[in-house]
């Protein structure tokens, strides 16, 4: 039996208490710890490494959204809200799913039926090709007043701009305030690809590989862009993909 380790973060010491003994009725999760603010909330998911978080947006100082940026490692997020406004921007967001406080038992329930269907796909996935469940973790980036949680695998192209990096997703092109070399040293190496000293791609949005000026490749993503493949790396992508 799959049993998920889980955190609350929620000022409130009722709705706490309400998560707890929802929580204490599904044994397929284990509460490893509570925390009333985000910074307390932030050092205990370091800490503990949670599968599922039980997050509260609205807090004084620091707010939920918050927490996701500081993290480098997001678990399953699902949010609790007083707030119906919160709650629809939840799904903007791209979070697994909002709970509506109070929160219904049944509503609850559904909930963690969801999250346990989804834990399993991503171990079957595990045990077909070792290391893909790394791919299947997600990652906050915030831009303005735009906040998405995207999974590392539907990340097509990593862009240096200037002292910082932009994200390149579905249909959004999102600046983020790492180097390109710190995100370098924490991707998947079996997925990502050092193009050149601009660029990092993601081979599996690859839609076409053509030869280049000068022993250089020109790849053409699924999503139109189109990379240049420095003349070393060229020899590199050349070797790592074949046979």
């Amino acid at each position: 039996m799959i049993v998920l380790k889980a955190v609350i973060v929620e000022d409130s010491r009722l709705a706490r208490n309400e998560l707890k003994e929802l929580i204490k009725i599904h044994k397929e999760m284990l509460l490893v710890g509570e925390a009333e603010n985000v910074d307390a909330g932030f050092e205990l998911i370091n800490e503990k490494k949670p599968d599922l978080l039980f997050l509260d947006i609205n807090m004084p100082e620091k707010d939920g959204f918050e927490l996701l940026e500081m993290l480098e490692e997001v678990p399953i997020t699902i949010f609790t809200t007083a707030f119906d406004e919160y709650a629809i921007k939840s799904f903007e967001y791209n979070a697994f799913d909002y709970l509506l406080k109070p929160i219904n038992s049944k509503r609850f329930s559904k909930t963690i039926e969801k999250v346990l269907e989804q834990v399993n796909k991503e171990q079957q996935i595990e045990e077909k090709k070792e290391g893909e469940l790394s791919i299947e973790k997600q990652i906050f980036i915030k831009e303005g007043e735009k906040c998405w949680l995207v999974k590392i695998k539907d990340i097509v192209l990593f862009e240096i701009v200037g002292n910082y990096t932009r994200v390149f997703f579905d249909d959004n092109k999102a600046l983020i305030y790492k180097s390109l070399s710190q995100i370098e040293d924490k991707l998947p190496t079996a997925m990502f690809f050092r193009a050149n000293r601009q660029q990092i791609i993601n081979i599996n949005h690859v839609k076409k590989v053509v030869s280049w000026f000068n022993g250089k490749l020109k790849i053409e993503m699924h999503s139109g862009e189109e990379i240049e493949i420095s003349r070393r790396q060229s020899y590199v992508f050349k070797e790592q993909l074949s046979l």
